[in-house]
């Protein structure tokens, strides 16, 4: 793994950015502070893949920004083992995060390209996930129900899909709004019929792309 004191330095400052933006929980900030976002973001120089903004990756897709990632991470709340679902593997970021959060992860790119590279890097790095290559709106229903769902990519309704791929007392993070802006919500599945919805800050994500979104 490509490291040095440098790029260590960077991931405290960033940790201290995130705490200064409201970021409180401690193992996700832990977890910022381990994992070396250079090496997913390997067309910039480590001073600016460790500013707190995203960043172009391949295939006209985004590395978040690290507030977003910790923020949806923060939502999400992943103890170790939970079964965790990931919809948008991207430069494969904020799968690492997850992992190192202890999430026992199964992560769906719709993209190819990044499908590939994100699988290599991860694996490289020693994480161990399920990568799978597809329509992510539609989740994985072979392998559900999962504990969390975390999706990724901006969607303009929540897929019902995902809804009924989440268990019983499972929490779903997910970006909604139109193309411009949208609203991060959580929803916690009470039951098979009832769930609650709680809508949160204003974000911009590159759009969710299949058949249950645009």
């Amino acid at each position: 793994m490509s490291e040095t004191y440098k790029t260590i330095g960077l991931r405290k400052v960033l940790v201290k950015t995130l705490q200064d933006k409201g970021i409180k929980d401690e193992f996700v900030l832990k977890a910022i502070g381990k994992v070396p976002r250079h090496l997913f973001a390997s067309k910039y120089t480590p001073d600016v893949s460790y500013q707190d903004k995203a960043l172009k990756i391949d295939a006209g897709q985004t590395i978040s920004q690290p507030y977003t990632v910790a923020y949806q991470s923060e939502l999400l709340h992943v103890r170790t083992g939970d079964k965790v679902l990931e919809i948008g593997t991207g430069s494969g970021y904020q799968s690492a995060i997850l992992l190192e959060l202890g999430a026992n992860l199964f992560t769906i790119e719709r993209q190819e390209e990044l499908y590939k590279k994100a699988k290599t890097q991860l694996t490289d790095m020693g994480y161990k996930a399920k990568f799978f290559c597809g329509d992510g709106s539609k989740g994985l229903e072979k392998h559900a129900p999962f504990q969390k769902i975390i999706v990724t990519a901006g969607a303009p309704v929540v897929p019902d899909s995902l809804l009924k791929q989440l268990s019983i007392g499972g929490i779903l993070v997910i970006p909604v709004g139109d193309a411009t802006i949208q609203k991060m919500i959580t929803i916690l599945k009470v039951s098979e019929k009832e769930y609650e919805k709680v809508v949160f800050d204003s974000f911009k994500f590159v759009p969710l792309v299949g058949e249950k979104a645009w």
